[in-house]
């Protein structure tokens, strides 16, 4: 796999274009680094685009990434699997704007970037069972308990996802703080739609997910030789 910061560069069918590095999009957009999901204006559920308009061809399986920040993951899975569709859900606008700027520099067909409050929007944006995968990677942890009600993973997005998410969709779910890796495992275990396939009350070791490629985040953390709690479930 290549990383080239031009996005014009030529490429061979093997090699990947990663182009959203923190440096690239902070200097075209700037970002807080956490947003209050709960605050007045991400309370009102965004409308659906045409997606038939969107991708080159809907009827290409659908991978979501809920919280998909920079969104240099799907930028990847995207051309690693052309097969697929990828769409990344991003609270912070700016994000999405320049995400969506690579993406039409690199002409990719199969990608696309929604801003929006995934808690507040997910349940009306996709027709029902239109997933066929969904990662959640390293949310922010809202650590404080009075504030862990902002956490990404709630029993209500969990619910939702199991009306979009095809029978035997994928769910991965990763963070590298404990209690939160903890907290998105529970929610997704009490859900009867969801099978832990690492058995209930046990995380995931590394090569479950056979076909991931690392976040920003992940590969940070592995290589300062720290913990990331991973959990892979099954949609029944």
């Amino acid at each position: 796999m290549t990383n080239s910061p031009n996005p014009h560069s030529k490429t061979t069918a093997n090699e990947i274009i990663v182009n959203v590095s923190n440096e690239n999009v902070s200097r075209r957009a700037r970002v807080r680094e956490h947003v209050n999901p709960l605050a007045k204006k991400y309370s009102v559920a965004i409308a659906p685009p045409i997606w038939t308009e969107i991708y080159a061809d809907w009827s290409k399986p659908l991978s979501l990434d809920i919280g998909s920040a920079r969104g240099r993951y799907i930028l990847q899975m995207a051309q690693m699997k052309p097969d697929w569709n990828f769409l990344g859900l991003e609270i912070r606008e700016p994000l999405v704007d320049r995400c969506n700027e690579v993406r039409d520099e690199l002409g990719l067909k199969n990608l696309h970037y929604i801003f929006c409050n995934a808690n507040v929007s997910l349940a009306g944006l996709l027709p029902k069972g239109s997933l066929h995968e969904v990662t959640i990677q390293f949310p922010d942890p809202w650590f404080k308990r009075r504030q862990q009600k902002r956490r990404a993973v709630q029993p209500e997005l969990v619910a939702t996802l199991a009306e979009l998410l095809v029978p035997n969709a994928d769910v991965f779910l990763q963070s590298d703080v404990y209690d939160v890796a903890l907290d998105m495992r529970q929610h997704f275990e009490v859900n009867e739609n969801f099978v832990n396939l690492a058995g209930v009350g046990n995380f995931a070791d590394g090569a479950i997910f056979s076909e991931h490629i690392p976040t920003e985040r992940e590969s940070s953390v592995i290589s300062q030789g720290l913990p990331v709690y991973r959990a892979y479930f099954k949609r029944k």
